[in-house]
């Protein structure tokens, strides 16, 4: 082993155990895996920068913008509407829902997909009487299943592909990956429905109801103001600076009832009623020294605040929002003051506390208050996927068609060679934003860029280990170990390492690593390389085992109130299912 390899292994090593820990975001990662291999010289300067421009990161950002502009336009809603009378059954009901969001990932971005069919599963579990636990996961799973059939399914089928460019004159097109990635889809779906999602934890499968992740009683006090209060004779304002951040004015209760949002200049007199959101144990010291007493048992609230002009509606955390890893305030900051925080659930469980203190994480879901007929658009700006209560957002029959037909224009003109895929989604979207089907504001809205800078940063990286020959390194000692195995074996070897990487990093980031070292395996062994980099396509896209190896699982993880232990109990035989089905289909049509 040369200094150069040593380096590059350090600084790959370095790279996985830091997208394993989590304690940085993957796109930070990256960005220092690739000023680390700057650094130490492994890639030439002009090439440190060069993975921004790779067809492969246009591609991934032209995928994600064009799928906004399908969910705009109603295309999946309207096959949702149809797809009702299809649930009766548990099995049906599975079904019908996963097999409807694998289509749509297979064209769309799979997260996409998933978080388009998350309000519509969970709508449907209320209607048919089951737990949300039941379809979450399958539907989640269903995601990364549907993005195996085409080249823009999935992130890492569109980096694969650009790999077969190394020894190839042209790359995988639009549905090469079908030819293994359909049947496993087909048969991974059967799977799931026919059975094997009573494998989800039996007291998951109890559920977690969207309207049980928040018990209002905990949060939401009424209280009036005593004749001595020192509040009576002031304004609101006083009571908003002795309440502090740890316990909020909600409303303030009108003479029949009602609720309304106090304004700060507005005067207290003693008998007037006001809601405050704390936790319990933060009241005790407030009411006494304010002069406030409860009104009927602690929690009990006379009014009903979601029938008047102030509303609480439920919202995810998505994997892209702007409001990972901030709180309260920025909430607040960024829509304005439109929408209050009541409560955030977290993995199921209501977080309680002190609200101030909580820093949103992806799958969290929040309670917000807001007014009757408030534009609903700001939470979803902010990342933000509403829950059912809330509603889809229906396109009509023209823009729909017109969406459906660009689109299809654009798969044309990269499968019959005319345009590459990057550009001819790149003129699809010019087409949307002209035509008004996706809003300009919204171009660069929904380009999940943490993924963007992973793909452009990892790509000099993987670029380091051919320039040092350690992929060639890696290769050669693979397949001296297997040198007595046959091909076949060696490819179920590296499906299931390929696996087991996607559990603890990030998809993408997996392509990177492994398709080099694929593509030097398949020359060792004198074998078509085509075979190697489909099983890491394959590979790439199933991580079943934890809730952080995609952003789909970890989407599903609040509303379904799952344990980071659950997703192995149906992953794994779904893992095993993928690897009996693959192995042979790839061996047929690739190797």
């Amino acid at each position: 082993m040369t200094l150069e390899q040593g380096l590059a292994f350090g600084i790959l090593f370095l790279a996985l155990v830091l997208f394993a820990s989590g304690k940085l975001r993957h796109d930070i990662v990256a960005l220092i895996a690739l000023v680390a291999v700057g650094l130490a010289g492994l890639v030439e300067p002009a090439e440190i920068v060069s993975g921004f421009g790779h067809p492969a990161v246009i591609t991934v950002a032209a995928v994600l913008v064009v799928s906004e502009a399908l969910r705009s336009s109603g295309l999946v809603d309207v096959v949702v509407q149809r797809i009702e009378p299809l649930t009766k059954t548990a099995t049906g009901h599975i079904a019908i829902l996963t097999g409807v969001v694998a289509l749509a990932s297979s064209f769309m971005n799979n997260v996409g997909a998933l978080a388009i069919m998350l309000p519509v599963a969970l709508a449907t579990a209320t209607e048919r009487g089951r737990p949300p636990a039941m379809l979450l996961m399958p539907i989640a799973f269903g995601s990364m299943l549907g993005g195996m059939i085409t080249l823009i399914g999935t992130p890492p089928n569109i980096i694969i592909a650009s790999f077969r460019r190394s020894y190839a004159e042209e790359p995988f097109h639009m549905f090469d990956f079908a030819w293994v990635g359909l049947p496993i889809a087909v048969i991974g779906i059967l799977f799931i429905a026919l059975g094997a999602w009573r494998l989800i934890p039996r007291e998951r499968k109890g559920g977690v109801q969207p309207e049980d992740m928040f018990s209002l009683e905990e949060y939401v006090i009424e209280v009036r103001v005593r004749d001595k209060s020192p509040l009576a004779g002031r304004r609101v304002a006083h009571m908003e600076t002795a309440a502090g951040e740890e316990i909020a004015i909600a409303a303030r209760v009108r003479e029949d009832g009602q609720l309304y949002q106090p304004e700060s200049w507005q005067p207290i007199t003693a008998g007037d009623l006001f809601i405050l959101r704390a936790d319990p144990a933060e009241l005790t010291e407030f009411l006494d020294t304010q002069g406030l007493e409860l009104v009927g048992p602690e929690g009990d609230i006379r009014s009903d605040i979601t029938s008047s002009d102030l509303k609480l509606v439920e919202a995810i955390v998505g994997p892209n929002s702007q409001l990972i890893g901030f709180g309260p305030r920025t909430l607040a900051r960024l829509s304005q003051g439109e929408f209050q925080l009541f409560a955030v659930a977290r993995q199921g469980e209501p977080i309680g506390g002190r609200l101030h203190n909580v820093r949103f994480q992806t799958g969290d879901v929040l309670l917000l208050q807001t007014r009757e007929g408030e534009d609903l658009k700001v939470p979803v700006e902010l990342g933000l996927l509403p829950l059912p209560e809330r509603g889809l957002r229906l396109g009509g029959p023209r823009r729909l068609g017109t969406a459906f037909a660009i689109f299809a224009g654009a798969i044309g003109l990269s499968m019959t060679g005319i345009l590459p895929i990057a550009v001819a989604f790149i003129a699809a979207i010019v087409l949307y934003v002209i035509i008004g089907i996706l809003p300009l504001r919204d171009l660069y809205r929904h380009i999940d860029w943490p993924v963007i800078v992973l793909l452009g940063a990892m790509i000099p990286v993987g670029q380091a280990l051919q320039n040092t020959g350690a992929d060639l390194l890696i290769a050669e000692t693979i397949a001296s170990m297997a040198d007595t195995l046959p091909v076949w074996a060696v490819v179920a070897l590296l499906l299931i390492a390929t696996m087991v990487l996607t559990d603890v990093v990030n998809n993408a980031a997996t392509a990177l690593i492994m398709a080099p070292i694929s593509i030097a395996i398949a020359q060792v062994l004198d074998v078509n390389p085509d075979a190697f980099l489909m099983t890491i396509a394959i590979g790439a896209s199933c991580a079943f085992l934890t809730p952080i190896g995609h952003q789909s699982n970890t989407l599903v993880m609040g509303p379904g109130g799952y344990k980071f232990s659950d997703y192995w109990r149906l992953g794994l035989p779904l893992e095993t299912v993928v690897v009996l089905v693959a192995v042979p289909l790839i061996m047929f049509f690739w190797a």
